[in-house]
């Protein structure tokens, strides 16, 4: 008889050699990254937002979709989209990265979705505040999360389930999280949670729950099948520390032209202008600093004006290339709590928050 485990192995890490299976390109090609050359807007451009779907995406019917909001609540509600655009409208630009952002470079490598680096994107997100409705929602006192649950619905790691993420009731509470309809002046596409969605600024991606159609207040700490697997171990059996807000990161803007199989660059000698973005879930910017020697030396980039608190910082350091040859641009972030880029893989069983820095190997031809 078959039994869900047998279509849902848990989680592993492939021993040394093991290339990329037909399961993880079967992930790659229904989820996307952002070309990181469209780091020139300050904004993504609709549908090259990264995407990332657990699941099947779940069709919905705006005329008779709800939401409801239940539980440890003092007056339970039950809301159709209309009710929710004729709120106080919000819009804030963010900037939302992939937990296992980074997870292919990791030796050895955890097994699933294999992103680089360009699992990252920044929208203008329109909606309104979940605080608000919280509150008209009126919390028990007894409170302690609020779980959102999605649409979408699959086997993950031999357990049947809806995709469900929680926050504290502090978190929950914060001015800054928003439910959301729209997305860069239009409604939500179906693959990015049509018709409504958590948002999360600072956070991981894991937490903005897609196609939301439940709210539920409990009194104890929720411990669904997504808490659990959104963690950093070095071993299975491990409790593990919760992933939450976004290390910070910096990326380049690939110079030059490139090879098409490799993606390497390729230069002509002369006056460039390197240039990326920069962002952190704990705190703004405050630094980059950029090598070209693969790490060996390092010098201050200089930083353009914020877009938005939680939208990624433009950077960009002058680069007068004078001699033909091989180089590795790198960059690296700090922010104004005092966390820098690590320089080290954050190697862990879930390949997760690996900001270690992009290397981009760029070709400086001969003139002539």
């Amino acid at each position: 008889m078959t039994s869900l485990s047998d279509v849902s192995l848990p989680s592993r890490v492939a021993p040394d050699g093991e290339a990329i299976g037909l399961d993880e390109l079967g992930l790659a090609a229904r989820n996307h990254g952002m070309p990181l050359e469209l780091m020139r807007h300050d904004v993504t451009p609709l549908g090259a937002h990264y995407l990332l779907t657990h699941y099947d995406v779940p069709y919905a019917d705006p005329r008779t979709w709800r939401l409801d909001v239940d539980g440890r609540v003092n007056r339970p509600l039950s809301l159709s989209l209309a009710d929710l655009r004729s709120r106080p409208e919000v819009s804030r630009t963010v900037t939302m990265e992939c937990a296992g952002n980074g997870r292919a470079r990791l030796l050895p490598r955890p097994v699933s979705q294999p992103w680089l680096h360009e699992a990252v994107g920044t929208m203008t997100w329109t909606g309104t505040s979940l605080a608000s409705l919280l509150a008209e929602a009126g919390l028990a006192d007894d409170a302690v999360d609020v779980v959102f649950t999605g649409a979408d619905h699959g086997v993950e790691r031999g357990v049947e389930q809806d995709y469900a993420r929680s926050l504290t009731v502090a978190d929950a509470m914060n001015e800054d999280v928003l439910l959301v309809w729209g997305c860069n002046g239009v409604d939500l596409p179906p693959q990015h949670g049509f018709p409504l969605r958590l948002l999360v600024p600072g956070w991981y991606g894991m937490a903005s729950v897609k196609w939301l159609r439940r709210i539920e207040v409990v009194a104890q700490t929720f411990d669904g099948p997504q808490m659990l697997a959104y963690r950093l171990r070095q071993d299975p059996l491990e409790e593990g520390i919760p992933l939450t807000r976004i290390l910070p990161r910096a990326l380049v803007v690939p110079p030059g032209f490139p090879d098409f199989l490799s993606r390497r660059r390729v230069l002509r000698p002369g006056p460039q202008v390197l240039e990326g973005r920069a962002w952190s879930g704990w705190a703004p910017v405050t630094r980059v600093d950029v090598t070209i020697d693969d790490g060996q030396s390092w010098r201050p980039a200089e930083l353009g004006p914020d877009v938005d608190r939680w939208a990624w910082r433009r950077w960009t350091m002058p680069w007068v290339v004078d001699e033909p040859g091989q180089y590795v641009v790198q960059a690296r972030a700090t922010d104004a709590s005092g966390r820098t880029q690590s320089t080290d893989p954050l190697w862990n069983r879930g390949g997760f928050a690996n900001s270690a820095p992009q290397r981009v190997e760029v070709t400086v031809l001969a003139e002539g």
